[in-house]
């Protein structure tokens, strides 16, 4: 699968109550991947919410990532995405086999990246770039680091923090593979206008 376009990541107080019509409006208008992140305990109630979205996911034809949990990930066959201490990389690799996307977490730093690369990623990720809800005190990251990302390493780049649909179109012209969004998604009244921000997101990356 080729990764490329709206990266769309859940947030479990955002969406308490409508978690699957606003993630499906999100599939509809075009996200490619979509990150299951939710930090609880309640172990059944993330199992059976991953698996109602990897349908979901199947139906629209996007690939699902857990964030930070490798052994749920392996259970239901999907992908995976790890932060700087959520454990190693290539252990991960080594446990979700060749073909699951893995991505790693690179914060504002090359050599980050680098050293993901080594251990089997399938992307990397950069942020924050913005202000971001999600992580107000992640360092911040900047356009010149896309373009030297882009020089240096041979894997798609996402970009995550803060990003909007009026700041996203600077990150992709700087080399942002994909841009990875929570509240600019899902922070929405309705799910018809996730569906409508999810359409304009992709619409970045496929100008008519």
């Amino acid at each position: 699968m080729k990764l490329h376009g709206l990266y769309a990541i859940t947030d479990s107080q955002l969406l308490a109550g409508k978690l699957l019509p606003y993630v499906e409006a999100a599939l509809k208008g075009g996200a490619k991947l979509l990150q299951y992140r939710d930090k609880s305990t309640d172990d059944a109630r993330r199992l059976r919410e991953a698996e109602a979205l990897r349908e979901l996911c199947n139906r629209y034809g996007a690939a699902l990532i857990i964030n930070d949990d490798a052994e749920l990930a392996a259970r239901l066959g999907v992908g995976l995405h790890l932060g700087q201490t959520d454990g190693s990389l290539s252990v991960a690799r080594a446990l979700l086999g060749r073909k699951a996307i893995i991505g790693g977490t690179c914060h504002a730093q090359l050599e980050l990246a680098e050293a993901a690369a080594k251990e089997g990623v399938s992307y990397v990720a950069f942020g924050r770039f913005f202000n971001s809800t999600t992580k107000p005190g992640a360092p911040a990251a900047n356009a010149e680091l896309l373009d030297a990302a882009k020089a240096r390493i041979n894997l798609p780049i996402v970009a995550i923090g803060g990003v909007t649909l009026e700041n996203a179109p600077a990150l992709i012209a700087h080399g942002a593979s994909m841009v990875a969004v929570v509240h600019g998604l899902f922070g929405a009244d309705s799910a018809v206008e996730v569906e409508r921000r999810a359409r304009a997101f992709s619409a970045l990356f496929n100008p008519i």
